[in-house]
């Protein structure tokens, strides 16, 4: 039981073992797990795909870290080049999925962590509230084998819902980015699989992963 003097005795709804017995937390957990979740209770707020890929954590890094590669495992977004003056890393490239939007993006990477973020916003650089969160986790660790888990990670930022910046978007009919958000889960896990597939191929042949991006369909 909770001591009345614990620092957390006024806080309401808390499951610990002083104050829930085993079989009433046991049967809150078994009310908490259903067969079948609405998509939104899921997806809702929060986007997560993830996987394991049978390639080193460093060379994992090397080539998430590297945003020309971007051109290679994403569906859309192409031709990424530096932002004329820009001092902070930011590119502008293309997302072809909505009409050639322009899209800038920035890579915020720590190798002793093995995190590779992508902040990133369509139609202008000033605000990269688009956060591609990416942590990279040797497979040793969490799986006993070699290779690495690539946790990858979306947040539901008011502006999915809401663009602030309708004024720089030349067609009032284009699509916005926050109408897709339904289908985040499985754009990106389609995105992850080419990911995947691209790093195992190399990495099983002896091919260095990054490096090799060839541009193509370059917009008008």
């Amino acid at each position: 039981m909770t001591s009345p003097s614990s620092p957390l005795a006024d806080i309401p709804n808390l499951l610990r073992c002083e104050t829930t017995p085993r079989e009433a937390a046991l049967a809150k957990a078994a009310e908490m797990t259903h067969a079948v979740y609405p998509h939104d209770a899921v997806y809702g707020q929060f986007c997560t795909v993830q996987d394991y890929i049978d390639c080193p954590p460093e060379d994992v890094f090397d080539y998430l870290s590297d945003l020309r590669n971007l051109d290679e495992w994403t569906y859309s977004t192409r031709h990424f080049e530096p932002v004329p003056g820009a001092t902070d890393g930011l590119h502008v490239g293309w997302d072809t999925l909505a009409d050639d939007t322009r899209i800038y993006a920035k890579v915020v990477a720590h190798r002793e962590s093995l995190s590779v973020d992508y902040h990133c916003a369509w139609d202008q650089g000033d605000e990269l509230w688009m956060i591609y969160i990416n942590r990279i986790i040797p497979a040793e660790l969490v799986l006993k084998k070699p290779g690495s888990v690539l946790v990858w990670t979306n947040c539901r930022h008011p502006y999915y819902d809401d663009n602030p910046n309708k004024h720089l978007v030349a067609d009032p009919n284009r699509v916005w980015v926050g109408d897709m958000w339904p289908l985040f889960y499985a754009g990106h896990r389609a995105e992850l699989d080419n990911l995947k597939a691209i790093l195992e191929y190399r990495h099983s042949r002896g091919i260095p992963v990054t490096g090799h991006v060839v541009r193509e369909g370059v917009p008008a």
